[in-house]
Order: C-alpha cells, then sequence, then structure tokens
C-alpha cells in the first residue's frame, strides 16, 4: 500500500536536489532509512549529507533508522540538514 506525501527540502538539502517540494509516491510504512534512500534515488546528490540529516514527519523530529513511519496520505516529511550557525 502507497500513498503521496509532500516532501520539502530545506537549506542544502533543497541546493543538492534542486529543488524545494516535491510530491512523492510512498509505502504507507517504511522505516525513516527506507524513506531516505527512496528519496536519496531520485536524487543522488543528497548521499552527501546522509549523516547529517533528519526528517522531520508532522512536524516531529525523527533520525535516520529503523524507526517504522506510518505515512498518511498528505503528510509532509521535511529533510533537514544541519544549520550551520556563528
Amino acid at each position: 500500500m502507497s500513498c503521496q506525501v509532500s516532501v520539502l527540502y530545506f537549506a542544502r538539502s533543497a541546493e543538492l536536489a534542486g529543488l524545494r517540494r516535491e510530491t512523492l509516491r510512498v509505502p504507507r510504512q517504511v522505516t525513516a532509512l527506507q524513506l531516505w534512500e527512496e528519496i536519496v534515488s531520485l536524487h543522488p546528490r543528497l548521499a552527501v549529507i546522509r549523516d547529517q540529516v533528519v526528517f522531520a514527519v508532522r512536524q516531529e523530529y525523527v533520525l535516520l533508522g529503523d524507526q517504522l513511519l506510518v505515512l498518511q496520505p498528505g503528510d509532509e516529511v521535511a529533510i533537514i540538514p544541519p544549520i550551520s550557525g556563528g
């Protein structure tokens, strides 16, 4: 079973993906890491930030790993790379 979600790219992830937002069809039940790999298969340049990125799903932070996400149609998944400050 799959659903459509909105993927939002911020900061460096937007630069690497070349866009700020897109709609993807993904499995409804997927681990955070599987979802990341799905996104990287579409935007291979994102692979360079793999160890630094976190997701926000329905505005809750999720680290890349084995945590199971149960996505609903229309959910927003934000790709949030590290923000450098100074």
